[in-house]
């Protein structure tokens, strides 16, 4: 129960990261770390205590399994992420080129 917890403290850091920062390198930041926990979370849901492998054999009796759809989930999720932090940062250089900060405050009052 405590490791859901602690997902949820990640959760809320990455959000208050989002939410309060002003720079467009903690924002990035802030949304990769709302991504890990997630994951994370995804990954405590599909865990079994004193599980193993999802590998079906004929002469084994299947008695605690892990979840494979949850690491395949957590997979795909993982590729995502990264082309999305990837798209975000391009972009991020794209606007400090342009403006010359990642200030969102000073992004904004240069806009005309």
């Amino acid at each position: 129960m405590s490791t859901y917890f602690l997902c949820l403290i990640l959760f809320c850091v990455g959000l208050y990261c989002l939410l309060r920062k002003r720079n467009l390198i903690k924002i990035i930041i802030g949304i990769a770390i709302v991504e890990y926990a997630v994951n994370l979370f995804f990954i405590l849901v599909g865990y079994r205590m004193h599980g193993r492998a999802p590998i079906l054999h004929r002469e084994q009796e299947v008695l605690n399994m892990v979840d494979p759809l949850v690491q395949a989930l957590v997979l795909t999720a993982i590729v995502i992420g990264l082309a999305t932090t990837a798209l975000l940062i391009a972009i991020a250089i794209r606007i400090y080129d342009k403006y010359g900060t990642f200030d969102i405050t000073k992004i904004n009052k240069l806009k005309g």
